[in-house]
């Protein structure tokens, strides 16, 4: 049996615990678990409760029980995908990247499956311009995750292994 990428599964376990512990740290003991409630931390970050139910940058609002179960299921499928791909890929970077994605996309899945939507609440801006909508760490997992996959693939050439030959 081939060895598991342990380093890409570590990477999914520590941002799925992150991103929820994140998410209670802030509802729970903070007290930031209704629409409209926020607290500034800086002048460019708040913690502001957006319940998003919908997938990244609110499309597909899965605002009934029947597309809130078939969002669970489609992004379940996706997560599964991310999850084989990172048992076959052999490089260790593209492995932990696999793992951010699949972290995120976990701990998104199990809010909406907890609560029916995802607990979204930080909120970047600069004055009044917010130029993101208002995420999470599981969201920014997966925004990394696919960043470092793409700038891989983009302009990271692997250099083919050398060929010993006695002639």
């Amino acid at each position: 049996m081939r060895n598991l990428p342990r380093a890409g599964f570590a990477a999914a376990a520590a941002l799925f615990l992150a991103d929820q512990l994140s998410k209670w740290a802030v509802t729970r003991p903070l007290g930031i678990d209704s629409l409209g409630d926020s607290q500034t931390i800086t002048s460019f970050f708040d913690l502001r409760f957006v319940p998003n139910i919908g997938i990244s940058l609110g499309l597909l609002p899965a605002d009934g029980h029947l597309t809130r179960w078939a969002l669970v299921l489609l992004t379940g499928a996706i997560a599964v995908g991310v999850a084989v791909w990172m048992t076959r890929e052999k490089n260790p970077a593209d492995q932990v990247a696999l793992g951010f994605v699949l972290g995120g996309a976990i701990g998104n899945i199990l809010d909406r499956i907890r609560l029916g939507y995802v607990v979204d609440f930080c909120d970047l801006h600069i004055g009044e311009w917010r130029p993101f909508l208002v995420f999470n760490v599981a969201d920014a997992a997966i925004t990394v995750g696919v960043l470092v996959l793409l700038v891989r693939a983009l302009l990271v050439r692997e250099k083919p292994p050398v060929e010993n030959s006695h002639a």
